[in-house]
């Protein structure tokens, strides 16, 4: 049965207090999940192993089989809603939240070793936009993406708005960290992949290009884009437009790119 919380400041919940501002933070290794969706994607996971859940009291019934199938070694609290409100920081209308453990992300040559013959991966460089981040994992989760490598001034793909704007893709599609743009597209290369970088100056155009058996997509952030250095490493691709317009938002040029890619 669900632990009842009746006082916002009970020692047993210290995870979940002021979520805002350790979102920011961080919660010593543990990452914070909001909303009935990702949670079941959480659950039906392996890679952060749940340690606890916070429900509103109206919400239990209808979560009651992820409830009853929860290992009995992971707590299930339940508050009401002000109670909750007043444990999170602000009003928390979904009324689910839980707390998974990260584990420690391996090197980027092993998780690319691991993939199989035929992959696609993708690299994003200098994507701090928390809102862009989800977005492209839940289109990598999607279009069948085998991992997301991320560079270092990236942004954490665990903080609590990219996955829910992932819808859960976070949880879904391995990624990692290579210490810079360099390194990414070095060990890329070294394992065998087409690297492309999407760029509104690509030399080839996305529909012409044919996917090899091994291929990376490299993102950069809108403005900056790709460093001049790496795209001169790479294949560099454009998405065609209409005359005078020539930018899109990530998230949504990583779901064209994407797509094509995903049918070769």
């Amino acid at each position: 049965m669900p632990i009842a919380i009746s006082d916002p400041d009970d020692p047993r919940i210290d995870a979940y207090r002021a979520v805002r501002e350790r979102d920011l933070l961080g919660r010593e290794s543990r990452f914070i999940v909001e909303g009935e969706v990702v949670l079941r994607v959480l659950v039906r996971q392996a890679r952060f192993p749940v340690e606890s859940v916070l429900l509103a009291e109206n919400r239990i019934e209808s979560l009651r089989d992820i409830v009853d199938g929860l290992p009995n070694a992971v707590p299930v609290y339940s508050a009401n809603r002000a109670v909750m409100d007043a444990i999170v920081g602000f009003p928390i209308h979904r009324g689910i939240l839980a707390v998974a453990k990260r584990l420690a992300l391996p090197p980027a040559t092993e998780l690319l070793a691991a993939l199989p013959a035929r992959a696609l991966v993708l690299g994003l460089v200098g994507l701090a936009n928390h809102d862009n981040v989800g977005g492209i994992f839940r289109n990598a989760a999607a279009f069948g993406v085998d991992a997301v490598l991320l560079d270092a001034t990236s942004c954490d793909p665990l903080y609590r708005k990219a996955i829910r704007v992932s819808v859960g893709g976070v949880l879904m599609v391995p990624f990692t960290r290579s210490p810079s743009a360099s390194e990414m597209v070095a060990d890329l290369q070294t394992a065998g992949f087409d690297v492309l970088s999407l760029s509104p100056s690509g030399r080839e155009t996305l529909g012409a290009v044919r996917p090899a058996p091994r291929t990376a997509l490299l993102l950069g952030a809108e403005g900056p884009g790709l460093p001049a250095a790496l795209l001169a490493r790479t294949r560099t691709i454009s998405i065609p437009m209409k005359s005078g317009f020539d930018s899109l938002n990530v998230a949504t040029t990583s779901g064209i790119a994407l797509h094509h890619l995903s049918q070769g």
